[in-house]
């Protein structure tokens, strides 16, 4: 196997550089006279004035060094820059610890943290923070978590045992369990498991059920209820995006602080209030590299359920 192309730029922020591979030459020449010129049609989204500053601040580097502003077009070769970083708002909460050795991490994600970087969510997602707060700039997530859901998050330190325990996911050999706070119903009949179809378009925010064969199944159990107000476990057997919040929604209880269903509300991200009454409490699995039986539980709790009034008032 062909060892992938050592970046000559330095990880910045616990972020890598983002690489392009110029495409092949044709019959016919290539269609850029420039490196620049390729870069002003390959990144549409980025000001072309902006391509020109980068260069000029030799801030666009190949194999060889910075590529200079009139640098020819060189096809099948390899560039790599830092992105510009989008204006963030920073999440006020921290990373809990929950476990970590040579090759785990495990850590209790906030409410309004991404797990990565994607969008207007860069700086101020937990594999970035961990990579620069534990000096781990290998790390890599094992599974992830919705922005505004808390919890369980598995980290691997290790490149070499990444796709071990990123198989584990996908596979669906890890046991996950959830709580959920949400209004009590007591004609609802618990427990039970909800079987649906769930589809999420690519572009489209929410995801929605449609008829047709299941593809989502999540076991639902009551905890406890009072003063109207109910604590459940859900435990998914799939892993349909929104799949937990849709499935409550369905059962007529929807999840507090939900924002998405059963109506969209537009929150800004700097609203830290009430949030999703959603959390990821345990992970157990067999781990692939030492064979144990692993088992993880969250530190945290739900506030609406603990104190209703602290939720509700901020």
């Amino acid at each position: 196997m062909r060892r992938k192309l050592a970046s000559p730029l330095p990880p910045r922020h616990g972020l890598d550089p983002v690489r392009l591979r110029t495409p092949v030459a044709s019959p016919e020449g290539p269609p850029w006279a420039t490196m620049r010129d390729h870069l002003v049609e390959r990144l549409p989204r980025v000001d072309p004035a902006r391509i020109d500053a980068m260069l000029r601040e030799e801030r666009i580097v190949g194999v060889d060094g910075p590529i200079g502003p009139d640098a020819p077009f060189v096809p099948e070769s390899f560039l790599w820059f830092h992105r510009d970083l989008p204006d963030e708002v920073a999440v006020p909460f921290g990373i809990g610890i929950v476990h970590r050795d040579d090759d785990l991490l495990v850590v209790d994600k906030p409410h309004f943290l991404a797990t990565i970087p994607r969008g207007r969510h860069i700086l101020e997602t937990a594999l970035v923070r961990l990579r620069r707060e534990l000096d781990l700039p290998a790390l890599s997530p094992a599974h992830r978590l919705d922005r505004v859901t808390a919890g369980l998050l598995m980290f691997v330190v290790r490149p070499e045992r990444r796709g071990a325990y990123q198989t584990l996911f996908r596979d669906r050999r890890v046991r996950k369990t959830y709580e959920a706070v949400a209004r009590h119903d007591p004609g609802l009949e618990l427990p039970r498991t909800v079987r649906s179809r769930i589809v999420k378009e690519r572009g489209v925010i929410r995801a929605y059920e449609e008829p047709g064969a299941p593809n989502a199944v999540t076991h639902v159990e009551l905890l406890a209820h009072r003063d109207g107000l109910a604590h459940y476990r859900l435990v998914p057997e799939s892993g349909r995006t929104h799949q937990l919040r849709l499935h409550m929604s369905g059962l007529g209880v929807p999840l507090l602080g939900d924002d998405f269903y059963p109506v969209l509300t537009d929150r800004p991200l700097d609203d830290f209030r009430r949030p999703l009454q959603l959390l990821a409490t345990e992970l157990e699995f067999q781990d692939p590299v030492s064979g144990q039986q692993r088992r993880f539980r969250t530190r945290l709790q739900l506030q609406a359920w603990t104190s209703y009034a602290d939720w509700a008032s901020h």
